[in-house]
């Protein structure tokens, strides 16, 4: 189960079926993040695809020269734009392929507009997602739900706070649809019973594959494959915490949006490096260090420039024959692209070690660990005032600190919350920052939480605590383990509780899964794929796809929560952009 091999094949054979020849590719804003996170634009061009180009672009030119290869969304807005290209072709003939289903009336139309028969081929190639790691994808939806003006109760539970954005309901509809038929599985669905939108969402699905029987006839496995769909806000603290491994800790202190990284304020930048891509796919050092933790990323950066160093050309006196410099030129490519990499991440970690220092995030995070792991109150309102009163903390860490209190502590007896809260107003922290604090406790405090995210005080898990704590922690930054782990070990081991976590329809697993699609509305976070990468390395025979409606730092899940609690300005679109520098 390997999404962004799906996706990559998907590509390969739209570029193959056009046959040899000049070719463009005709995109949207939304497929041109899907190919560009598999796709490097060198790698597109070695297929003779010499030209990208926006379809609703209007300043593109006739070209008869080329075959057009579509790629696009099934929208009414792509297939307007599909209408007036075919009604005045610029290019030779058209191999359409749209990203998901599309209906028969719009086949018709788009037939209809075919008026001099250049459309060679139209298929539905199933990549409406971005293909983050092999095991995780993310729509880059931002704002996925809005605070209910109803109440709705039913018969078993009581469902307050968010309902659907009606358009992004429809759109994971259609984005886990379609991860499904990329990866050719049709699933139980099982979903958080404390969610009304996971329930939604998993009907949704199950109508799409109810309806579209014959894409989802797949070849039957012993154990069917399982979709989990799962609510943010049963866990708001794992998105609150600064993070230690190296690719979420990039999207926690600079912003990965789709692999690229805007570098831009960074002093003294050189212009090639004002933005950089990072993909595992590409970048060997990347691969082998995305879940490395900060001290590791160090002694591999030290050991990548001194690797360098040995193959760097030394000076003159090597190349004085012929064959020296053949053998130079025919290393060059090499050198180059290993000098390429070797400043971008000395670039990129150089950064994240500034910041790390700048804003005592060390000091920070382990106040945060603290909090999001023991429960020890006295200490707790103590380090968090320290670091309320220093001054170098910034803005976005004191208020995460004290959104991590209020959720620990949302019903302690002896809460200081009132008056970290002035702390914060005495810090000069902006009124919208202190007006976030109630509104992540309103997303995901105890009153929202269908599972028990705080760990209870009685002696079995108290006990557990002090073995964990005999046994030592391997790192007092990396402690925390997100509720997903511990939802995604219960179900591995075929315990995770029917009455929280229903199937969809009367038939149930009797062994334990193996394949598993997990997805969790209003996005997940880097720590949680982590943890869906160290299970399926640990777990022989499990295999686990890990998606979100988004892949959230910190500031991106503030966003959520303020549109999904009716506290922000403006509504967000569906986006990926994820806010860079703090």
């Amino acid at each position: 189960m390997n999404v962004t091999l799906a996706v990559k094949q998907y590509i390969s054979k739209m570029i193959e079926n056009s046959g040899p020849g000049m070719k463009v590719l005709l995109m949207d804003k939304e497929t041109t993040s899907i190919v560009s996170v598999v796709y490097t634009q060198s790698e597109i061009l070695q297929k003779e695809v010499y030209l990208f180009e926006r379809i609703d672009s209007q300043s593109r030119d006739s070209m008869k020269h080329l075959k057009a290869i579509c790629f696009l969304r099934p929208t009414k807005e792509n297939v307007q734009h599909l209408i007036q290209e075919l009604r005045r072709p610029k290019y030779s003939v058209y191999f359409i392929y749209f990203s998901n289903v599309i209906s028969k009336s719009e086949i018709k139309a788009l037939a209809e507009a075919d008026e001099q028969e250049v459309v060679a081929e139209v298929q539905e190639f199933y990549g409406d997602f971005i293909a983050v790691n092999p095991h995780v994808f993310s729509l880059n939806l931002q704002g996925v739900s809005r605070r209910r003006t109803d109440q709705v109760l039913s018969g078993r539970n009581h469902f307050p706070g968010r309902t659907w954005e009606p358009s992004m309901l429809s759109r994971c509809t259609q984005g886990l649809t379609s991860v499904l038929l990329a990866l050719k599985k049709c699933p139980m669905i099982r979903y958080q019973l404390s969610s009304d939108m996971a329930k939604r969402l998993a009907e949704s699905v199950k109508q799409i594959i109810t309806k579209e029987y014959e894409l989802f006839d797949f070849r039957k496995t012993e154990v069917p494959p399982l979709l989990l769909i799962l609510d943010r806000s049963d866990d708001a603290i794992t998105p609150l915490l600064n993070q230690w491994t190296y690719q979420a800790m990039v999207h926690e202190l600079l912003g990965l949006n789709n692999n690229r990284i805007d570098l831009s304020r960074v002093p003294g930048i050189s212009k090639d490096l004002r933005e950089v891509v990072l993909s595992a796919e590409n970048d060997e050092f990347y691969a082998n260090n995305l879940y490395m933790n900060f001290g590791e990323i160090g002694t591999n950066i030290k050991n990548l420039m001194e690797d360098f160093q040995k193959k760097k050309p030394k000076g003159q006196q090597k190349l004085e024959s012929i064959s020296d410099m053949k053998a130079f030129v025919d290393n060059y490519p090499q050198f180059k692209k290993m000098s390429g990499t070797v400043s971008k991440h000395v670039t990129v970690v150089g950064e994240l070690s500034r910041l790390v220092s700048e804003r005592q995030l060390m000091e920070v995070s382990e106040v945060e660990q603290e909090l999001a792991c023991q429960n020890d109150h006295s200490n707790a309102q103590q380090n968090v005032r320290r670091l309320l009163q220093n001054p170098r903390v910034s803005e976005l860490d004191a208020v995460r600190l004290v959104m991590l209190y209020a959720l620990r502590y949302e019903r302690h007896s002896s809460s200081i919350l009132p008056s970290l809260m002035e702390e914060l107003s005495r810090k000069g922290v902006s009124e919208r920052y202190r007006r976030m604090v109630q509104s992540v406790v309103e997303y995901g405090g105890k009153r929202i939480r269908g599972s028990d995210l705080i760990t209870p005080t009685d002696a079995v898990s108290i006990t557990k605590q002090f073995f964990k704590g005999l046994k030592g922690v391997e790192n007092v930054y990396t402690q925390h383990q997100p509720l997903l782990h511990d939802t995604l070990d219960q179900l591995i081991k075929g315990r995770l509780k029917d009455s929280q976590f229903p199937y969809l329809g009367a038939s149930s697993l009797r062994d334990r899964p193996q394949d598993i699609m997990v997805f969790l509305i209003s996005g997940a976070t880097y720590e949680e794929a982590l943890t869906v990468y160290n299970l399926n390395r640990n777990t022989p025979g499990v295999r686990i796809v890990l998606g979100g409606s988004a892949i959230h730092n910190t500031k991106s899940f503030l966003e959520e929560v303020m549109l999904a609690t009716g506290h922000s300005g403006d509504r967000a679109q569906g986006t990926g952009r994820h806010s860079t520098r703090r």
